[in-house]
């Protein structure tokens, strides 16, 4: 069972950058696929970017070309970039990981119930 701890989160102006990091201990992430999720007050978990075991990158239509995700499994250690940040970027964001097969990751590769491993959140304020 892997376990998974984000950091990175922070306050920041419009326009600036931050970039997130979610350490995985207990198993090694080389056999998961690895998601970014986020969370606003009074909305719904959404997809920012996953990453199949094979490396193939899935981005929120609302990343635009911003956000980078990218996974370093000999460090156990996934990433997301975050460039051109927006006030509407304010959100708690999740690391996640999905035992589930292929497949099933790939039908729907920004579905939080394709992921089955989450951690705690870090916080990321945007201020205009």
């Amino acid at each position: 069972q892997v376990i998974l701890m984000e950091s990175g989160g922070g306050s920041v102006q419009a326009g600036g950058s931050l970039t997130l990091s979610c350490a995985a201990s207990g198993d090694s992430i080389g056999g998961y696929s690895m998601g970014w999720f986020r969370q606003a007050p009074g909305k719904e978990r959404e997809g920012v970017a996953s990453i199949s075991v094979g490396h193939n990158r899935y981005y929120g239509d609302f990343v635009k070309g911003r956000f980078t995700i990218s996974r370093d499994n000999a460090k156990n250690t996934l990433y997301l970039e975050m460039n051109s940040l927006k006030p509407e970027d304010t959100a708690m964001y999740y690391c996640a990981a999905s035992s589930y097969s292929a497949s099933r990751f790939f039908r729907a590769p920004l579905s939080p119930g394709n992921f089955n491993y989450w951690g705690q959140g870090t916080q990321v304020t945007v201020s205009s």
